[in-house]
């Protein structure tokens, strides 16, 4: 492996190791960390997490901040809001191209085994596999829409909204609702209707959201 290669494959690895510690909550909301602290952490040079800092910074989940180290960005209602109104608009835009584009049943194979997924993890209260699946149907959704602007767009806010799904996973009901929510949906575009599809994932998002900013709103995180 040249050095090149070998340099962005530490990068990688710890863009996701930086990632796993924010979301089990070993670098908290509002904690500062200096550079040094997180390579010794990860039993990395400084180069490799100086690198892994700033792809974290664009995808919202910690601010650089020069010669202080980072800033581990906190969790906020109001910015969930603003995130899931762009969401909304844009998935539900690619529910309707993907109805449009009159897949096989074989081409939206994907999206039927998350669906079933979720159903199986709700019937086995488990709630981290229904997780797992959702993100895999919206993932799945995105990109049958077929167009790339969204996907890069969406893709800049997965890891808040994943975030923000683990915080409140287990204050939440069960979602037996967005389950049907997402089966119906997924026969929306299975059958081609582009106008369904859209108007049922809408409603989808926007009940999501607001269920997730009334979670957040409780545990009094608003943006400072």
């Amino acid at each position: 492996m040249s050095v090149e290669a070998k340099s962005k494959s530490q990068s990688i690895r710890a863009v996701d190791a930086l990632r796993a510690l924010i979301f089990a909550g070993e670098l908290p909301p509002g904690s500062d960390h200096l550079e040094s602290e997180l390579a010794e952490k990860l039993g990395m040079s400084r180069t490799p997490v100086r690198e892994a800092t700033l792809v974290l910074e664009s995808q919202g989940l910690l601010e650089v901040r020069p010669r202080k180290g980072v800033r581990i960005s906190a969790l906020s209602a109001d910015d969930m809001r603003e995130i899931y109104e762009v969401l909304t608009e844009l998935e539900s835009l690619a529910a309707s191209l993907a109805a449009e584009a009159h897949y096989s049943e074989q081409e939206l194979s994907r999206l039927k085994s998350a669906t079933l997924e979720m159903e199986a993890s709700v019937a086995d209260n488990d709630r981290e596999g229904w997780a797992r699946a959702d993100a895999a149907f919206h993932d799945e959704l995105v990109r049958l829409g077929g167009n790339k602007r969204i996907q890069t767009i969406v893709s800049n806010f997965n890891d808040q909204v994943r975030r923000a799904r683990a915080l409140t996973l287990h204050m939440r009901p069960m979602p037996k609702k967005s389950n049907e929510d997402h089966r119906a949906l997924y026969e929306a575009i299975a059958r081609g209707d582009s106008k369904a599809a859209r108007q049922i994932h809408w409603m989808h998002r926007t009940e999501a959201k607001d269920m997730l900013i009334n979670l957040l709103n409780q545990h009094g995180l608003r943006r400072v």
